[in-house]
């Protein structure tokens, strides 16, 4: 199955502080994509590195600042609509996608909508990279198994083809995020407003989330991110307790895991003082609905989010 039928497939990836070897990367991609190309650089691209992408026919947008992933995946699906793409294909930096991955994503798109299912996403399944945890996608209890495509709660964002016209219908992702937990809430919103999110058995992508893996007993495991990044996570998901759309499975199972993921944390930082302060003030912050860029951003402080924040969705 031709990718294009129907319309484009474009091709979205985020860049932040990008080495030269990624930019190689992404530049080599482009020259050898069968549709267009979109980059959205959160800084750190130098102009030499941008003069590489354009002369490899990459469109680079930026915010003129971080932003956060989830205003750069926004502004990556706006110019993939504003191009006429039907699916945007979502990758970040380090992504490595397997010969074929687009086209067989592509095709589960074409079998859910023979089947008359309105699908937001499609995804591949997820690899561990090497020292790293495997991110794991809870299945949908609302949904059969298609053959080899298997409803999930959620996605990661990076590796999944998404329907335009659903990301129209769903709304865009949180830019009040920031950063983590935007797929987990755009996905759940997406079912809630009758579209599916599926993982894709029949290829994968491997995922390197964080610097490395910290262990627990009884087989615990977690990314190890930095502290703010951390703390942004424990942030949204004490936010993300009061979102009506998110089951309540979901949050019975973060507010056990909470808990053990701040202890393990605050363990491999050797239980310094300051890290359990800055997480403590993540879950006031969460409770209280603080959201925005983290204070601790590494770098320049971004600009302004643009716009508010999708309305929340009602059973």
């Amino acid at each position: 199955m031709d990718p294009r039928e129907g319309g484009a497939v474009a091709v979205g990836i985020t860049l932040f502080r990008p080495t030269p070897e990624q930019i190689a990367r992404v530049a080599e991609r482009a020259r050898g994509a069968a549709g267009p190309l979109i980059a959205f650089e959160n800084g750190g691209v130098s102009a030499e590195a941008a003069a590489t992408l354009a002369a490899a026919g990459v469109r680079l947008l930026s915010g003129g600042a971080n932003l956060g992933i989830a205003a750069a995946l926004n502004g990556l699906a706006g110019a993939a609509r504003e191009i006429g793409a039907r699916h945007l294909l979502l990758l970040d930096q380090d992504a490595l996608p397997a010969p074929g991955m687009v086209e067989t994503l592509a095709a589960a798109h074409a079998r859910l909508a023979a089947d008359g299912l309105a699908a937001a996403v499609v995804g591949p399944r997820p690899l561990a990279g090497p020292g790293h945890k495997v991110p794991g996608f809870p299945a949908h209890p609302g949904a059969a198994r298609r053959g080899s495509l298997v409803p999930v709660g959620f996605l990661a964002t990076s590796g999944s083809l998404v329907d335009l016209a659903a990301f129209a219908a769903v709304g865009p992702f949180r830019a009040d995020y920031f950063i983590d937990g935007v797929d987990l809430e755009w996905c759940y919103r997406a079912w809630a407003r009758g579209y599916g999110c599926w993982m894709e058995e029949a290829t994968g992508l491997h995922h390197h989330v964080g610097s490395g893996t910290i262990r627990g007993p009884f087989g615990l495991a977690m990314a190890r991110q930095p502290l703010f990044r951390m703390a942004t996570y424990l942030r949204n998901a004490v936010y993300g307790l009061r979102l009506p759309h998110l089951p309540v499975r979901w949050k019975l199972r973060q507010a056990a895991y909470l808990p053990v993921q701040i202890g393990l944390y605050w363990a491999d930082s050797g239980f310094r003082p300051r890290v359990l302060l800055r997480l403590a003030e993540a879950l006031r912050d969460g409770l209280a609905g603080r959201l925005g860029p983290p204070r601790d951003l590494p770098g320049t402080l971004p600009a302004p989010l643009p716009a508010t924040p999708p309305p929340e969705t009602r059973p």
